[in-house]
């Protein structure tokens, strides 16, 4: 199933082929918004592991621990000048929790807890929460494509072969010093300076990243888990953010 735009029409539309411009529209008409606005989930990354089909395949899967997510505040465009739905999830000690944090907390009638996340969402879906509700996996269904985000892990300091996947140069014929370096950064006289952006060795890992288009596994309601097929960032034990697939549709 894809995301198509018809110009004829001006709308996108789902559908399992191409649309062409002489052809009629197959599928039903689905705003684009609708599909970025949508509610998400916040959890944690407990490991790898693996599953096996009836068949006898085993399908290597990330479990994500999705505990209860509790929505702290429900933002709308009078108010806030746009429309999402922030919640929080896990646990937090009251010793690590301050004043303003304990004062929103308490005000929406919810537990501590470890962060606070938005999700964009459209107008009718923020009417149907409230402030101290549980979003819970149910949220997701087996088969479905989505998005996972998480921070990689660190890898220090990096030269430019393992960050940027530079090529090495000559081991031997002349070249007796410089076999990983990454060569000249400047130019001539005139810029006569090393240009913003330039890739070059630095810290490696520890940033936000996301893996797109990965397939839910198994639901399990009652420990508020998700098996999903492959890899995503993170270490274990890392906050992970899912969503459903942006650029492909699902299940």
């Amino acid at each position: 199933m894809k995301i198509w735009y018809s110009f004829e029409l001006g709308i996108y539309v789902k559908s399992l082929f191409y649309v062409h411009l002489d052809c009629p529209i197959v599928g039903n008409p689905l705003n684009y918004k609708e599909i970025i606005m949508t509610l998400g989930l916040v959890g944690r990354k407990v490991g790898m592991t693996r599953v096996f089909t009836e068949q006898g395949a085993s399908i290597p899967v990330t479990v994500l621990e999705m505990s209860a997510n509790r929505v702290t505040q429900v933002k709308s465009k009078e108010a806030d000048g746009y429309t999402a739905v922030q919640v929080t999830f896990g646990q937090k000690k009251a010793k690590h929790v301050n004043k303003a944090q304990a004062g929103h907390f308490a005000k929406a009638g919810v537990e501590a807890g470890r962060g606070l996340h938005e999700f964009p969402v459209s107008e009718e879906k923020a009417a149907e929460l409230k402030a101290g509700d549980i979003i819970t996996v149910e949220l997701f269904q087996a088969g479905q494509l989505v998005d996972v985000t998480g921070t990689s892990k660190g890898k220090g300091f990096s030269g430019t072969i393992k960050r940027h996947n530079f090529g090495a140069q000559r081991t031997s014929h002349g070249n007796s010093r410089s076999h990983r370096v990454p060569g000249s950064i400047g130019m001539a006289q005139d810029p006569g300076r090393v240009f913003p952006g330039k890739r070059m060795a630095g810290q490696y890992g520890n940033t936000q990243s996301t893996v797109q288009h990965l397939e839910i596994i198994r639901v399990d309601v009652e420990r508020n888990l998700l098996l999903v097929k492959g890899a995503v960032p993170g270490a274990v034990n890392s906050d992970v953010v899912i969503r459903h697939s942006v650029k492909k549709v699902g299940a």
